[in-house]
């Protein structure tokens, strides 16, 4: 199972220039909004035409522009999962479930009755056959709409931020339903979202999307531990960054912080700039350790299960966006009320992620 997407496609002043491989597993794109990743499902499922490129599933050409291959969507085996779920509001759950069966080889009436009555059961829709989209629950609306595209078992499932419009109670609970009713596909997933959390929990593979293009992709856990540029590690939650220099083989000045590093292993060649997740930083009191900057408090924000302190760096002039951002969860708040505000806080030579901002090259 492998899909190969290449492809371009500029609409209005935005550019978009797709080139990844994506095999059997879950893959998921992650992006800002208008970054081009609903485009990319849609290009994919036959419902946006690129204007250069070729996408290729299982080694079917569904799309070539050279060619001027453009597999219709109902030919492309490829099950998209809206946003709203788009099922048909004036047909029942059996009626909408029935309609991703019709036209397609699914071994006449009494066969297609029996995979519906299939898929009913096994989305856990029993005694709901009858109704129709609006007496159904958003959860209850999804397990349908997934029921619609596995009854005629689709090469490639093409999720696009279906959890976007939920509360997040019910996201959480459907989440863990989505991942449940598609453990035993063996094809092919895409989901594509703007949610770090929902990515991590659902995919194996990750690629991380900026102004219509990949920016990093690889295993999810491998990019978060180490997200390469400065746009994706914003994407994979990091609140901190600093341009550096790196001063020698273990050494490096983070500029917009004033401070400077020290490691015991070699330091990359090729960065300028560093980052530092919020939850890494560690509390010091007293003497001024390695790799430590000085506790001056900016503000703080307390919320019900989280402490932020913002921490000026030190350096004179500094613009607000170089103010260090510390997280505290609950399991901590005992240490901060008995011993008070640290004097320092420090950074960790493990949780520090060399990055490239802007061109590239190291400044």
């Amino acid at each position: 199972m492998e899909l190969e997407v290449k492809i371009r496609k500029k609409l209005g002043g935005f550019r978009m220039d797709m080139e990844f491989q994506a095999k059997a597993g879950r893959t998921g794109i992650l992006g800002a909004s208008g970054c081009g990743k609903s485009m990319t499902l849609k290009a994919i499922a036959g419902i946006v035409t690129p204007d250069e490129g070729r996408i290729v599933l299982n080694g079917r050409v569904l799309f070539d522009a050279e060619r001027k291959i453009n597999i219709p969507p109902q030919e492309r085996n490829a099950g998209y999962l809206f946003q709203n779920y788009a099922l048909f509001p004036n047909m029942s759950v059996e009626q909408n479930i029935a309609a991703g069966l019709r036209g397609r080889d699914a071994g006449g009436r009494a066969a297609r009755e029996k995979r519906v009555a299939e898929m009913i059961r096994m989305f856990g829709l029993t005694g709901l056959e009858k109704l129709l989209p609006r007496s159904l629950s958003g959860g209850q609306q999804q397990r349908v709409a997934l029921a619609r595209i596995l009854a005629y078992k689709p090469e490639v499932i093409l999720l696009d931020e279906p959890f976007s419009a939920l509360d997040a109670y019910l996201k959480d609970r459907l989440q863990e339903e989505l991942l449940e009713y598609l453990a035993e596909y063996d094809g092919l997933i895409l989901m594509v979202s703007h949610s770090r959390d929902e990515i991590y929990r659902f995919a194996d593979e990750l690629i991380i999307m900026g102004r219509g293009q990949v920016e990093v992709q690889g295993g999810v856990r491998e990019v978060f531990r180490d997200p390469h540029t400065k746009a994706a590690a914003i994407l994979t939650g990091c609140k901190n960054f600093s341009a550096a220099e790196r001063l020698s083989d273990h050494a490096l000045l983070a500029r917009d912080w004033g401070i400077e590093l020290h490691t015991e292993k070699v330091l990359p060649q090729h960065f300028n700039c560093i980052g530092y997740r919020a939850h890494f930083l560690e509390p010091v009191y007293g003497a001024r350790k390695e790799n430590c900057i000085a506790f001056r408090l900016h503000g703080q924000r307390d919320l019900p299960f989280e402490k932020n302190f913002y921490i000026r760096p030190e350096k004179d002039g500094y613009a607000r966006e170089h103010v260090i951002t510390w997280f505290v969860q609950r399991g901590g708040w005992a240490a901060l009320e008995e011993r008070g505000k640290p004097d320092y806080l420090q950074l960790k030579e493990d949780g520090i992620l060399f990055l490239q901002d802007g061109t590239g090259e190291n400044e």
